[in-house]
């Protein structure tokens, strides 16, 4: 189960709406082992390179990744935990910004994925081949947006209930062409794609973060915490933005967001942090690998790893996903359960939603160009 946003999904909606190693000999005795340099962390933040302006410094550190002892959601493709060292580097104290993502379009005329023409030859490359094409009418830029309309839901597994392929939503019409952002400045950016996300790091000089570097950031000066505050599950309303209530007919609204919430609605974490868990999925730069964790060597140090070298998800197997962190308002202990930090879901590449988002990293290699 999960809040999965895929083509398939797209292409589901659409429809619906067109149609109702071999080991290597043993090393003689005389030969010489190679030994592999020890690591030098970058522990600490150089004291040449100033922080960026809305950037922390996440200090470099040996810390678990993945599924913690003690957690009642922790998913397979989540375990085995496992050590990680990641040196140190900045971090953007809030998800990118609706304010700042205009900045961007505004000083290069870039259009996002949700608002160009659909390409069905494009398209279809992803799809079960055979899959019939959708009338003309139906093929317009739009993106996914949580249906609040649900009031009964007959199968959990069948997430096409609860979202609506949306024409004309995007960054600046989050619910539809008749929405927009004014006054939501400081809310995070979503609709975004992988390629837009990548398109805004180029200009920024900014990249996304691996997803060892985001759990990392998300542990703040701790290395084996549940959550972002700990591991208290019942700091969870006053901590992050997720949903309260029935998943998906009924939010209460306890935390006081019926849906996204602008930044810094929360206390942030230990090393000046917000919205690490809750209010929008962020995107990641490491491919989603259900079985990645599985297949790590344990004896070997992982050292700032960038994820699998392929996608591989059994859910959806036409596709190349890239992972994404931090649950978001939707989230539900009955359902996805992903305000963990732990918590790994794949989005493709050209898919964006009103619940995801992204932030990004810079580390000191960049900055010191």
């Amino acid at each position: 189960m999960s809040h999965h946003i895929s083509k398939n999904l797209i292409f589901f909606t659409l429809v619906l709406f067109a149609f109702a190693n071999c080991k290597n000999p043993s090393a003689k005795k005389e030969e010489r082992v190679t030994e592999i340099p020890e690591h030098i962390l970058l522990k600490e933040q150089p004291k040449d390179i100033p922080t960026p302006e809305g950037m922390v410094w996440v200090e470099g550190k040996t810390f678990t990744q993945g599924a913690k002892p003690g957690d009642p959601f922790a998913l397979p493709r989540e375990q085995p935990a496992h050590k990680v060292t990641v040196d140190g580097f900045f971090m953007d104290i809030t998800e990118v910004t609706n304010k700042q993502f205009k900045a961007f379009v505004d000083a290069t005329n870039y259009i996002t994925v949700a608002e160009r023409p659909i390409d069905w030859e494009d398209m279809k490359k992803e799809l079960p081949e055979g899959t019939p094409k959708p009338a003309d009418s139906i093929l317009q830029p739009g993106s996914l947006i949580f249906n609040r309309d649900v009031n009964i839901v007959s199968d959990m597994d069948n997430y096409t209930q609860w979202w609506l392929w949306k024409i004309g939503a995007n960054w600046k019409h989050p619910e539809g062409p008749k929405s927009n952002i004014d006054g939501k400045d400081n809310y995070p950016v979503v609709h975004v794609a992988y390629e837009d996300a990548l398109a805004f790091c180029k200009w920024a000089n900014r990249r996304l973060p691996t997803e060892a570097e985001w759990e990392s950031a998300a542990q703040g000066k701790d290395t084996e915490h549940i959550y972002t505050w700990g591991n208290d599950p019942s700091l969870l309303n006053a901590s992050a933005n997720t949903w309260q209530g029935t998943f998906p007919v009924k939010n209460e609204s306890v935390d006081g967001f019926e849906l996204i919430a602008p930044s810094k609605s929360y206390a942030p974490n230990s090393i000046g942090l917000y919205d690490m868990l809750g209010n929008v999925w962020e995107l990641t730069s490491d491919w989603f690998n259900v079985d990645y964790y599985k297949q790590l060597d344990p004896s070997k140090p992982l050292i700032n790893p960038t994820g699998a070298d392929k996608s591989y998800s059994p859910d959806n197997p036409y596709q190349k996903e890239h992972i994404i962190k931090g649950g978001s308002f939707l989230c539900h202990a009955s359902y996805c359960s992903s305000f963990r930090i732990s918590a790994r879901m794949g989005t493709s590449l050209d898919s964006g939603s009103d619940h995801v988002g992204f932030r990004t990293v810079a580390t000191v290699a960049m900055l010191r160009k």
